[in-house]
């Protein structure tokens, strides 16, 4: 067990993962997008919905940052179409979002997201949940 989470840490050094942003606000596209690429993760951001299905499809995202409050649509749609999108359903999700009541990270879950974080968000604690994530798609 030991030896397989050495080889994992080793590939993480490497290629830390492909991440795509969805955040409607500019600056906090841009500072979230600058802290994960100082990580040496690969960032894409988009502001809306419009070109997200086109997008996962070009840049094949490990991880997708989801912000449910957004200009031209709603997160929860979002979340219902990947999961409907065969070979992007399986990609994980996180929720980053100023939505802080329950049912809004049970709905979230409910639609496939993977774990939920509360803006204004620990990046610490974020960052370490893209680790982990990444860490188990490479064991698969």
């Amino acid at each position: 067990m030991t030896a397989q989470l050495l080889k994992i840490q080793q590939q993480l050094q490497f290629h830390r993962g492909r991440i795509l942003l969805i955040e409607d606000n500019d600056i906090n596209r841009m500072l979230l997008s600058d802290y994960l690429s100082h990580f040496r993760f690969e960032v894409q951001g988009l502001a809306g919905g419009a070109d997200f299905i086109a997008t996962i499809k070009s840049f094949q995202p490990d991880l997708i940052l989801l912000d449910l409050k957004l200009p031209d649509i709603d997160g929860y749609s979002l979340l219902e179409r990947i999961q409907q999108e065969v070979g992007i359903s399986q990609i994980p999700i996180f929720i980053v979002s100023a939505f802080a009541f329950k049912e809004d990270r049970e709905r979230a879950i409910k639609l496939g997201a993977r774990r939920y974080f509360i803006k204004p968000v620990n990046l610490s604690e974020l960052v370490l949940a893209i680790e982990e994530e990444l860490a188990c798609q490479l064991l698969q």
